[in-house]
């Protein structure tokens, strides 16, 4: 018990020593300042490596994932298990070569592009072997963002590194048109159809249209067009109408919530909705913000940033 308070006596007085110090060095007009970042990665390894991509080339499919070790129990197969590829000493395989696990789905037809953009790959993990043999290797798995199963691609491995955004720049919701490059987004990862802030798309916009990892895409749609919720074009109150006055003192007929009258003595018909519509200039509604992580012959992968409400397969995309 002694040396329980001998310690906690001695644990106040270097708190109060500290103390002093800390308001000593304040008062000399020393200050601390803390640096905010300002900028940082969009993404972090799973939208980096896990994003997929649609690709129009020919994919290389010689080498392949051929068993696992557990293979008797279970026909899938997670982080840290093992497996064996046909990749060996014969291939120039060495023991610690990390190599990338892909999964091609099929042909991409979407109705928001006239491109033929290519297919879907999707991106399983990363493989790293431990013993090499002549014709196979063992390889652990390393990272994993979906299930592997026999069959799986290996591919080379491709450094990626992960664009960086500031994160004082103010998103412009009304911003002009720049006048570059516009596109159409096609899918979202995961079969997603409604999208936000961290969501993984795919967008028609490639190599071909010069896009590059790290350029920001405006994401908009016409105003008025391609909403998840319509409201009807008939209004839902008469310009005049019964039931807004008294039947003592008359007081009129006119709603409130009605629209106007047309013609300058009011002696026209109801202006509707559709009528106030007709003729206008074009204006977009800007709905977010992307940023290209991957970019491919006639696509490129994106992460949304920043969303004003939702955004979904369909909606327009321009280069800033």
């Amino acid at each position: 018990m002694r040396s329980v308070n001998s310690f906690a006596s001695g644990f106040v007085i270097l708190c109060a020593l500290v103390g002093v110090f800390s308001a000593s060095a304040l008062g000399q007009g020393d200050r601390v300042i803390v640096q905010k970042k300002s900028a940082m990665a969009v993404v972090g390894p799973n939208g980096l490596y896990c994003g997929g991509y649609i690709q129009s080339s020919p994919i290389a499919t010689g080498n392949r994932i051929i068993g696992g070790s557990e293979e008797a129990e279970r026909y899938n197969f997670s982080e840290n298990n093992f497996v064996y590829i046909n990749m060996g000493a014969s291939k120039g395989v060495n023991v610690g070569d990390v190599f990338s696990v892909v999964r091609p789905r099929g042909q991409v037809e979407s109705r928001w592009t006239n491109k033929d953009v290519g297919f879907y790959v999707q991106e399983v993990g990363a493989l790293e072997t431990v013993a090499v043999k002549s014709d196979y290797s063992v390889a652990r798995v390393k990272f994993s963002c979906s299930s592997f199963l026999l069959g799986d691609l290996v591919q080379l491995r491709e450094n990626r590194v992960a664009p960086l955004v500031d994160n004082r720049a103010k998103f412009d919701q009304w911003a002009d048109p720049s006048g570059k490059v516009n596109g159409r987004i096609l899918m979202g990862r995961d079969n997603s159809e409604t999208l936000s802030q961290n969501s993984i798309a795919y967008v028609d916009l490639g190599s071909e249209e010069n896009v590059r990892v790290g350029d920001k895409l405006t994401i908009y749609r016409p105003l008025g067009k391609g909403n998840l919720m319509k409201t009807p074009e008939k209004e839902s109150v008469s310009e005049r109408d019964e039931g807004f006055h008294s039947n003592t003192y008359r007081g009129g007929k006119f709603s409130n919530q009605g629209s106007r009258k047309s013609g300058d003595q009011a002696d026209g018909r109801m202006v509707t909705t559709y009528d106030a519509k007709r003729n206008r200039p074009a204006i977009r509604k800007i709905v977010g913000e992307a940023v290209i992580l991957n970019v491919k012959e006639r696509s490129a992968t994106v992460v949304i940033t920043q969303n004003t409400q939702e955004i979904h397969t369909g909606d327009w995309v321009e280069l800033q």
